[in-house]
């Protein structure tokens, strides 16, 4: 499976962005799809994930602030990010649960 990520970019605190990760190649079934990220200097950490059926979990930090959504039919997953902090910055990877996949990451810059 591959995962392609995009939607990455410079933004200025306050302000949304959206991520989003195509998933193609040999899928039979995917169940969990989401987000971690990756600060420097820091571990990789939980941003959000989705199983096939809906249900999401959230990190405690983007709570409240950004929604996960997937298009099962598309085997999309996207990420949207409001209210974004300089804490939000990183390199944001998608993952799915099937094939342990990581996408390429995608980097996210948030300005104060």
């Amino acid at each position: 499976v591959q995962l392609v990520a995009s939607g990455g970019g410079v933004v200025q605190a306050g302000g949304p962005l959206r991520l989003s990760c195509a998933a193609s190649g040999r899928i039979l079934s995917i169940s969990v799809m989401g987000w971690f990220r990756q600060a420097p200097g820091k571990e990789r950490e939980l941003v959000a994930i989705t199983t096939r059926g809906g249900t999401t979990t959230y990190g405690d930090s983007v709570k409240d602030r950004f929604t996960i959504s997937r298009d099962n039919a598309k085997n999309t997953v996207y990420l949207q990010m409001n209210s974004l902090k300089p804490e939000d910055t990183g390199v944001y990877y998608c993952y799915e649960s099937a094939t342990k996949s990581w996408g390429q990451g995608t980097q996210v810059n948030v300005s104060s």
